[in-house]
């Protein structure tokens, strides 16, 4: 998976409609979900489309996700939210501002709000894991 940073490099210069196909091919490009793993457990609450994001602490300590949706722009955000923690350290990414990170997409008023509002819940998802994993 390419960096958030070089994601955006390509985002900031696209029409709308360009932006709807990146984002649905960073789905795409996201690592396949083994169905066992699609749970309750892992369901992401209050997303519009079904969201499943699930952790894998890697031997090294830092925190792998695997997540996948069942609609490609869900998915394509999903994608976007896990490039911004993947691979780094608990303590790191329950300290980060991944709203922050993920403010200069300005998703909010690029897609619908249908679209948007399961992200906060992503974020928490993945931040209380790795607070959890962190302790």
């Amino acid at each position: 998976m390419p960096s958030l940073d070089d994601v955006y490099a390509d985002y900031e210069l696209l029409d709308a409609d360009d932006r709807y196909r990146l984002l649905i091919d960073l789905g795409r490009a996201l690592e396949p979900m083994p169905d066992a793993l699609k749970t309750d457990a892992t369901l992401v609450r209050g997303c519009s489309a079904a969201v499943w994001v699930y952790p894998v602490p890697q031997a090294d300590g830092r925190l792998h996700f695997l997540a996948d949706s069942n609609a490609a722009i869900t998915k394509g955000i999903v994608a976007l939210v896990l490039l911004a923690v993947q691979d780094r350290a608990p303590g790191e990414i329950a300290a980060m501002d991944i709203e922050g990170a993920l403010a200069r997409f300005d998703l909010k008023n690029q897609l619908s709000s249908n679209r948007t509002q399961g992200i906060p819940n992503m974020i928490a998802l993945v931040r209380e894991t790795a607070s959890r994993l962190a302790a």
